[in-house]
C-alpha cells in the first residue's frame, strides 16, 4: 500500500507541474508577447492603460482613400462599438471635438471594426461628431487595443498615440499636443 501512496503523490507532483507550465504559458502568451488576437484579425478590445502604440509613433500609416495633406494633423480615433473604455472615454472626446471646433486645423476621422452605420450611430449616441467613419480592423493600423488615439501629421507618419481610458494628467498632454 505505501508504494500505491508513492505513486500517487508522484502521480500529483507531475500533474501540479505540468498545470504551473500551463499557465505560466498563458499568462506570458497574453502579457508578454506581442497580442496574437490583433495579429489574427479579431478586435482586442479596451486595455486600460495609459500608453500608447509604441511600436506605431514613427510610421506611416495607410487609410483608404485619406489625403493627410488637406489638413495639418488628424486624431484618428479607434474605437469599438462593445468597448466600455471607449464609451467611458466619450466626454473627453467631445472636449477633443469642441478644442478642434476652435482650432479647425485638425481633421478627425474614427475606425472601428464594425460596419459605418453601426459605427456613426454609436458615435451620435455619445454626443461625438467626427468629420470621417471608417470600417477597418485596427490591427490594419497597427493598432493593438481599443480605444487608441492616433495623432498623424501630413505625411501620414503617427507622431503621437494614447491608448485605453487616459487618466486627467493624460488627456491634458493629448489636448497640449493638439
Amino acid at each position: 500500500m505505501n508504494k500505491l501512496a508513492q505513486k500517487i503523490e508522484l502521480a500529483s507532483h507531475i500533474a501540479i507541474i505540468i498545470v504551473a507550465i500551463l499557465i505560466s504559458i498563458v499568462l506570458v502568451k497574453n502579457y508578454l508577447l506581442p497580442d496574437s488576437k490583433a495579429k489574427s484579425g479579431t478586435n482586442n478590445t479596451a486595455i486600460a492603460t495609459n500608453t500608447g502604440e509604441a511600436g506605431i509613433v514613427g510610421t506611416a500609416i495607410s487609410l483608404p482613400d485619406t489625403d493627410w495633406k488637406r489638413d495639418d494633423q488628424t486624431l484618428v480615433f479607434v474605437l469599438s462599438t462593445g468597448c466600455h473604455f471607449c464609451t467611458e472615454s466619450a466626454s473627453f472626446y467631445k472636449e477633443l471635438v469642441q478644442k478642434r471646433a476652435k482650432q479647425g486645423n485638425i481633421r478627425l476621422i474614427a475606425v472601428l471594426p464594425q460596419p459605418v452605420d453601426a459605427g456613426r450611430k454609436y458615435l451620435s449616441d455619445l454626443g461625438i461628431a467626427v468629420d470621417d467613419v471608417r470600417q477597418l480592423a485596427p490591427n490594419s493600423l497597427g493598432v493593438h487595443g481599443t480605444p487608441t488615439l492616433l495623432l498623424v501629421n501630413k505625411d501620414g507618419v503617427v507622431t503621437d498615440s494614447w491608448r485605453g481610458k487616459l487618466s486627467p494628467d493624460k488627456e491634458l498632454e493629448v489636448m497640449a499636443r493638439l
